[in-house]
């Protein structure tokens, strides 16, 4: 085995070819996860040789596990890929895509050089072979073979398999490197071609791992696949975070000594996120950069996502991030450890960190980042409403056991569109833009349908346990605060049915009718209590009298002495319990509020997005008018703004467009979604408009939540 280091050029000048095995897994990598940061990289390097010619600026891509093939040609050296095979199919689409818009504008010379990356020359192959460099035994051959024999210029689309992910890849390498250009023949396409050319031949470095035919390549590739500790994100990000700073001229000992704070233990630890582990460091730079950029981040694009935004729209230097980073981590860290406290009041934002904590969730953690970040000093009174108007849209969809998979857009979205407005109408434009979502995935339900759901709902059987306590524990610091006591310990408190569970042998009923109308009783609501300690099971599941007199021995809650006091002449029936299940939801809709009027209408399923509708439709019904705003929503477009006109088209720099799709790809030169590209002042993307007129319902009042 030997390594070396190499360029582009170093690795694939030579006639040879190097085979991808039928065992190896198809390409997978992706846009904004792989293809987005290789691009910014070299870009990056690209645009450094330009603006300052002697500094040689290199990027290292990684690592590549290459081996002596066996059966050798004549001609060329042949090569197994034991290890690499995405990074190696990414640099040769790259340069070939990046060659094919060259040889297109005439350039040649360019176009030769970086031909020698991807093809062998002819002389060099044999009657029937093909010319490719990299060979795929894979599933990946014929899409491969089919765009990187393509005659320029490319149309994807046409191509056979032009719904793989290697054709996509090809596609988008053909358009960023293309917008990055410029106009063909002007000197600055001339310069930047020259230095693309450079970067990809001798501007990107990889260490290549060369092994033997005789040498034991699994071994190798388990040893640098599957023995050690996998990187997480938190450890990429303080690579790159150091790395930064020494090129800034900082003191790395010095910021790591005091300004990096997640090597604890309480950084360190796995928690559970859905089905998964991932280091609460990790997570939390996920929900930072929720926080600042308003787009909702996969937490494997974590990293890659970190650095583009530090390199490419971030202002700050490294030396002046890391200690916001560490005051907001600081923070994020106290609410955790209050929210894990059995005793004391917490407030507001504590609050909502163990309300997920005890639901399962971490949905509103970038919304609290982003309320508390450093600079934005917003009144108390403005982060509790926010927090209680986010709380109850996330706790009554739990409420209703509803999906989640697209609420994490939302609160992204609600950053975004409220980043820049003014303190005094934060509030109520957080509280509307909740208030006029309007689809299953994502509404916020209103008062009636809870009352409907919990008025039967097998409460004990259907939510899980510490879901089921928490909201146990809201109603009683609820009853609480009627008469200003504190709110409930942290405890875990155990739950206790006030109808046994058990209750056949000494709760009897005559009929068998009484009996199932009894069990439809015992899960409910309101047959559920918290208790400071569990009563013995002859007590939990003896007669009514017998238990009534444990609980008030023995009880200092609100929910359970409300039980004693209504029963003291009467014994705990059905009829109580109903009684109090009414009782109980009465007070979790007063902990969760909605806006007065709302009643959480959800656009009919079956609706179709309409293609029929168009901006005019939408300003004769007033929703919009001629002269509003529509402002793009993606990150590389942010702040970009079109005008509605008077017929409904888009007036984007001059030249009008007759729909928002149509608007959409002008700006972006690329198939658009305009209905979801672009939004309104108040943050709602066109397509929530555009359901708004679909579902033919007065918008709502947001400007209150009850009992605020």
């Amino acid at each position: 085995m030997e390594t070396f280091k190499r360029t582009p050029l170093q690795l694939f000048n030579l006639p040879q070819n190097f085979m991808i095995p039928l065992f190896q897994r198809p390409y997978v990598w992706k846009e904004s996860e792989q293809w987005e940061p290789l691009w910014n990289d070299v870009r990056r390097v690209a645009e450094i040789r330009i603006a300052e010619p002697h500094m040689n600026a290199t990027h290292f891509l990684g690592a590549v596990v290459i081996q002596s093939h066996e059966a050798q040609s004549k001609r060329y050296t042949i090569w197994n890929v034991i290890d690499g095979q995405q990074r190696l199919t990414t640099l040769q689409l790259l340069a070939d895509a990046t060659c094919a818009l060259f040889a297109e504008a005439g350039e040649m010379r360019l176009a030769g050089q970086l031909e020698r990356l991807t093809h062998n020359d002819d002389v060099y192959v044999e009657d029937g072979e093909g010319r490719l460099k990299v060979r795929h035994l894979n599933k990946d051959r014929d899409a491969f073979d089919e765009v990187m024999t393509a005659e320029p210029p490319v149309d994807h689309g046409d191509l056979k398999h032009a719904d793989s992910q290697i054709v996509r890849a090809h596609a988008y390498f053909s358009r960023v490197v293309e917008q990055w250009l410029g106009k063909t023949g002007s000197d600055a396409y001339e310069s930047k071609a020259k230095e693309l050319t450079s970067v990809l031949l001798d501007g990107l470095q990889l260490v290549s791992i060369e092994l033997a035919a005789s040498e034991n390549s699994q071994e190798i590739f388990e040893t640098l696949n599957a023995r050690g500790t996998p990187l997480t994100a938190a450890d990429l990000v303080r690579n790159f975070v150091f790395q930064r700073l020494a090129a800034e001229g900082g003191d790395t000992e010095k910021a790591y000594r005091e300004d990096w704070p997640f090597e604890t233990k309480f950084w360190m630890k796995d928690v559970s996120v859905g089905r998964n582990l991932i280091s609460r460091s990790s997570l939390f730079l996920n929900q930072w950069l929720v926080a600042r950029t308003g787009e909702e981040i996969s937490p494997q694009s974590t990293f890659t996502r970190f650095k583009s935004y530090v390199e490419l729209e971030s202002n700050q230097r490294m030396a002046e991030m890391l200690p916001v980073l560490k005051q907001q981590a600081q923070q994020y860290e106290a609410w955790t450890e209050a929210a894990s406290r059995p005793g004391g009041s917490l407030d507001r934002t504590e609050m909502a960190v163990y309300r997920m904590q005890a639901g399962g969730v971490e949905l509103l953690k970038p919304l609290l980042i982003w309320l508390h970040e450093p600079g934005r000093a917003y009144s108390s009174t403005t982060i509790s409403a926010i927090i209680r108007a986010a709380e109850s849209w996330m706790v009554r969809r739990q409420l209703l056991r509803l999906t989640s998979g697209d609420l994490g857009r939302i609160v992204a979205d609600l950053i975004a569109a409220n980043t820049d407005a003014p303190a005094e109408e934060l509030a109520e434009r957080v509280t509307g833009q909740l208030a006029r979502l309007n689809v299953t995935s994502t509404y916020w339900p209103g008062d009636e349908e809870i009352r409907q759901t919990l008025t039967t709902e097998a409460a004990y059987t259907r939510f899980p346990r510490g879901r089921l306590r928490m909201l146990l524990e809201a109603a009683e610091d609820n009853f609480r605060s009627e008469t200003g006591q504190p709110q409930i310990e942290r405890k875990g408190y155990p739950i206790e049915h006030l109808l046994p569970r058990n209750w056949k042998d000494t709760w009897p009923v005559g009929t068998s009718e009484e009996a199932e109308a009894r069990q439809a009783h015992v899960h409910l609501l309101g047959n559920l209590t918290l208790l400071t300690t569990s009563l013995n099971s002859k007590v939990s599941n003896g007669p009514w009298e017998s238990k009534r007199s444990a609980l008030q021995n023995h009880n200092t809650i609100t929910l359970t002495g409300r039980v004693i006091k209504r029963t003291e002449s009467h014994a705990w029936d059905e009829e109580l319990i109903k009684e109090r299940t009414t009782s109980l939801i009465d007070a979790l809709l007063r902990v969760w509020p909605v806006p007065h009027g709302h009643h959480g209408k959800v656009v009919d399923p079956q609706t179709k997005a309409g293609d029929w509708v168009e901006l005019k439709h939408l300003i004769e019904a007033g929703l919009l008018a001629p002269g509003d705003k529509v402002i793009a929503t993606h990150r590389d477009y942010r702040g970009r703004e079109g005008t509605i006109t008077s017929s409904g088209a888009i007036d984007l720099a001059g030249k009008q467009y007759e729909s928002p799709s149509a608007a959409g790809r002008a700006l972006r030169q690329r198939s658009t979604n305009g209905w979801y590209f672009w939004a309104v002042a108040d943050g709602r993307r066109l397509r929530d408009v555009r359901a708004e007129f679909q579902n033919a319902v007065p918008a709502e009042d947001p400007s209150t939540l009850s009992s605020l």
